[in-house]
């Protein structure tokens, strides 16, 4: 009984499970905002944080420190002291996903941040790694 190699490989492909096979394409929303008096709203914070996979505390901590400026969070939305552009917003979380998100070794955003001690580590769960990352 034999059977050809092509055949064994569609039959090994049909037993994996559905997410193995489908590639996602990562994509971060694009931040809405607008400048009210001397205040910059971020609308769709909460939006990017889900996408990002992050607390929303550590991603304002990151975005207050590079800005340098107060935040608050109030549901949904962030309010940010002073007058920021779309630009800004969109460089600085380019920033903080190339630092935070992404995996330095197989560069997918399936990680996730870890204490150990006094350390934070970044861990992928899709190839293992575990990357030692800055405190904010």
């Amino acid at each position: 009984m034999k059977t050809d190699y092509k055949e064994m490989l569609r039959r090994a492909r049909s037993k994996l499970p559905p997410e193995v096979a489908e590639h996602k394409r990562f994509e971060v929303p694009r931040p809405r905002c607008h400048v009210t008096g001397l205040r910059t709203v971020f609308r769709n914070y909460k939006e990017t944080c889900a996408a990002l996979n992050r607390d929303p505390h550590h991603l304002l901590k990151f975005l207050s420190r590079e800005m340098a400026t107060a935040g608050t969070m109030d549901r949904t939305r962030v309010v940010f002291q002073g007058r920021f552009t779309h630009d800004t917003f969109e460089r600085l979380i380019k920033r903080y996903v190339d630092e935070f998100v992404i995996c330095p070794v197989c560069k997918r955003p399936d990680t996730k941040i870890t204490k150990e001690k006094r350390l934070y580590f970044l861990i992928c769960e899709a190839c293992g790694a575990k990357s030692s990352i800055r405190l904010l």
